[in-house]
């Protein structure tokens, strides 16, 4: 006997994983019981017996941890594959739908790591820091509205579209397509970071040399600079904070606390002067 999803099921199912991916998280657990609410609803729809319905349940206890966001997909897919187990697939089993939850949650988190995380949020970062300027609130309440707006309806549409679809929502994120749509959004947030770098960080040396005996230096290093390269410590120094992060490996609270030290150092040999008055 065929059965089907209602449409409110699938958008309570949905909407348990968008407010609730992270319930009880916990290093041994993580998303598993954020997963396992969100099913609840499509195995109580589709399974009259308890006894069957804590049968099918059980599927969903095994670890599970992704990106929130574009993760949707998984679990919109395996309310599909529930569904076709309901429904009498023999080809769909526990084994089945573990498996491909297991198999797509690492490559999933990395694209949406890149995507979410490293792209699209540093982008409506950008963009609220222009418009905070002055100290107007406008920034902060474009960030909260854009992401969480972004947040809803993306991790929806992909969540119905991973229902949908089965698994050629997979193949569209990690085929060409999806390729091809990441380095798109990856190009505009590199062009967005630079610009954001370029307006809100401001690096100058106040390192002058001057003869014995002249009231004027005869080496302005700022202003030497400036002529030749307006902006070069700023860059050096946004490109040493992408090679520590990047390269290094280092985390950015330990990158943050040597731009710290640097600046201090700084401050005492007299290289870079903090304009306080006393």
């Amino acid at each position: 006997m065929e059965k089907k999803i209602s449409k409110k099921t699938l958008s309570k199912s949905f909407h348990k994983w968008y407010y609730g991916n992270l319930t009880c998280f916990s290093q041994e657990h993580m998303q598993t019981f954020g997963y396992l609410c969100s099913m609840l609803p499509i195995v109580e729809e589709l399974y009259e017996k308890k006894e069957d319905q804590l049968k099918a349940i059980k599927t969903y206890t095994a670890f599970f941890n992704t990106e929130p966001q574009l993760g949707a997909v998984v679990v919109g897919i395996t309310a599909g594959l529930e569904e076709a187990r309901a429904s009498g697939a023999e080809d769909v089993d526990d084994e089945a739908i573990n498996g491909l939850r297991a198999g797509l949650m690492g490559p999933i988190a990395g694209i949406g790591d890149s995507l979410v995380v490293g792209t699209v949020i540093p982008i409506l970062l950008g963009i609220a820091l222009g418009m905070s300027n002055g100290g107007s609130p406008l920034g902060a309440i474009f960030y909260i509205i854009a992401w969480n707006l972004f947040a809803y309806f993306g991790m929806r549409f992909i969540y119905f579209k991973g229902y949908d679809l089965g698994g050629k929502a997979v193949d569209f994120l990690v085929g060409a397509k999806g390729d091809a749509i990441r380095e798109s959004i990856t190009l505009i947030g590199g062009i967005v970071i630079g610009a954001v770098a370029a307006s809100w960080v401001s690096i100058k040396t106040a390192f002058t040399m001057t003869a014995d005996g002249a009231k004027e230096p005869f080496l302005n290093l700022q202003e030497t600079l400036d002529g030749v390269y307006p902006g070069f410590l700023t860059a050096i120094f946004v490109f040493f904070c992408w090679y520590l992060l990047a390269k290094k490996g280092m985390s950015p609270v330990k990158v943050m606390l040597l731009l710290v030290v640097i600046a201090f150092a700084g401050v005492l040999i007299g290289f870079f002067n903090p304009g306080l008055q006393y």
